[in-house]
């Protein structure tokens, strides 16, 4: 098959070396430039991307970003013959607005924090009370939400979400009941009916050790994530099932990925959002633990045709640690030239982030997630090991990363 992937970072990064590993495929096509791509992967003309798959002769377009699927991608190339793994438009609207989702899951009934939906500044400032969380309702690119332990704090996020912070993502906002208890990801493949699960994944959202800081689009993932005992199959009938149920009723039948972000309460699981796509940082841990052929599956889910129950996962745990640019997320300095990259370590592959390759071919940082230095191996703790031990070998000036990703598996043995 002719696969086209759309999207330049590290969770497109881990899609391109995992399908590179297919039997089936003929052409690995890419929208975007990276570095840490398989040397013989071809580059999409620029234009429509639709119109471009069409004229390269794609057989399928597999779509990384959240922002593609909402701007309707997937109808794009499916008015055109081709098959796309991903949500519709409408159906993206899961992701894209959280307000829709929270509707949703309440029209549905399942688990989720008490909220309100707001669309001036006024009313969302009346709906405070307290400690809570605060959310821009739009696209925030995974960064748009205010953890409050004040009611002060949380008026201060309104007003930052309306004065613009996040754009127009912001011109609505979100108000949620603060909830406690370690998250959890969950990536299930969907193919509109049917799902099959990926093992829970735990990432690290905040930017510095002790989960302190601003939220991030994530500075570390790690799987399988302990998890209590019945949990992935209170997840698959209490969240995954009502969802694709639910969505199909509305007409807004789902295929694609199928991210969900939970919380383990007191009172058991609740929802905390849902992603339409793989996560970045969770894919690439995942995408390492995988043990057969993702290229099939993805086909099956594309065509509303999944057959597999089950997936086939290696033995161990993997762990992926996020190396930064200094002042992520803020203004980061780019232009730094990595060494290291060469170096190879056992059970690892570095994917590569926000990289740019200068014309004289050193790789330099380019952005503020630059590298996801992921590692397998027997337990949990080889697999850190591993990582950390690789992140020794590399250096560009400026570079920072969390030295505690996986504490909560540590702590619990």
């Amino acid at each position: 098959m002719n696969v086209l992937l759309v999207g330049g970072g590290g969770r497109e990064a881990a899609l391109a070396w995992r399908l590179s590993l297919s039997p089936l495929l003929t052409a690995l096509w890419t929208t975007h430039v990276n570095p840490g791509f398989p040397e013989n992967a071809k580059r999409l003309p620029d234009g429509p991307v639709a119109l471009r798959a069409a004229e390269a002769g794609i057989d399928l377009v597999v779509i990384g970003p959240e922002g593609p699927l909402a701007d309707g991608l997937v109808d794009a190339c499916e008015a055109r013959g081709m098959l796309a793994f991903g949500p519709s438009a409408l159906a993206a609207e899961l992701e894209a607005s959280k307000g829709f989702a929270k509707d949703l899951m309440q029209r549905h009934g399942i688990p989720t924090a008490a909220y309100s939906l707001h669309t001036t500044r006024d009313a969302a400032h009346e709906a405070i009370a307290g400690p809570c969380v605060v959310k821009a309702d739009g696209l925030a690119a995974g960064k748009g939400v205010y953890v409050c332990q004040s009611a002060a704090s949380a008026h201060e996020a309104v007003d930052a979400l309306f004065d613009g912070a996040f754009g127009a993502a912001g011109a609505a906002v979100v108000i949620e009941e603060l909830m406690e208890g370690p998250e959890i990801s969950v990536l299930a493949l969907c193919d509109g009916e049917r799902f099959v699960c990926l093992p829970p994944a735990q990432d690290h959202k905040r930017r510095f050790d002790g989960d302190k800081g601003p939220n991030t689009g994530g500075m570390g993932a790690y799987a399988p994530a302990p998890v209590p005992p019945g949990f992935m199959a209170e997840l698959s009938t209490q969240v995954i099932e009502p969802v694709l149920q639910g969505m199909a009723a509305e007409g807004r039948v789902f295929r694609g990925v199928l991210y969900v972000g939970v919380m383990l309460t007191a009172n058991g699981l609740r929802v905390l959002e849902f992603n339409c796509r793989f996560g970045d940082p969770e894919c690439q841990p995942l995408l390492m633990l995988l043990d057969e052929d993702l290229l099939p599956i993805l086909v099956q889910c594309a065509q509303g045709q999944l057959t597999q129950t089950t997936l086939a996962m290696r033995q161990g745990a993997s762990c992926c640690v996020v190396m930064a640019s200094e002042g992520y997320p803020g203004t980061v300095e780019k232009g730094h030239p990595i060494r290291g990259l060469d170096k190879q370590v056992e059970g690892v592959v570095v994917f590569q982030s926000g990289t740019l390759c200068r014309p004289d071919g050193v790789v330099v940082n380019n952005g503020g997630r630059v590298l996801g230095v992921t590692a397998h191996g027997k337990s949990f703790k080889e697999a850190r090991e591993r990582a950390y031990s690789a992140i020794d070998g590399i250096y560009w000036e400026g570079a920072d990363w969390r030295t505690d990703i996986g504490w909560r598996a540590i702590k619990e043995g």
